[in-house]
């Protein structure tokens, strides 16, 4: 089953023909780089850092 681009939903070329696997073409490798330091996509959970971790067995909270 051939592959579309995620991006713009153009056929994508086997890796060994294109050097933007898994898009189509540089710029849309780009667009998505974009997207992800813009911070369109997200990964799912909790930040580091936001009190949403409790500490493990024998770990101090710092109050400092």
């Amino acid at each position: 089953m051939p592959r579309t681009c995620a991006i713009c939903g153009k056929p994508v070329p086997p890796r060994e023909e294109n050097r933007s696997f898994p898009f189509c073409s540089d710029r849309c490798r780009l667009v998505d780089l974009a997207k992800w330091l813009g911070q369109e996509y997200r990964v799912p959970g909790g930040r580091l850092g936001d009190g949403a971790e409790a500490p493990g067995p024998g770990e101090e909270e710092d109050d400092a």
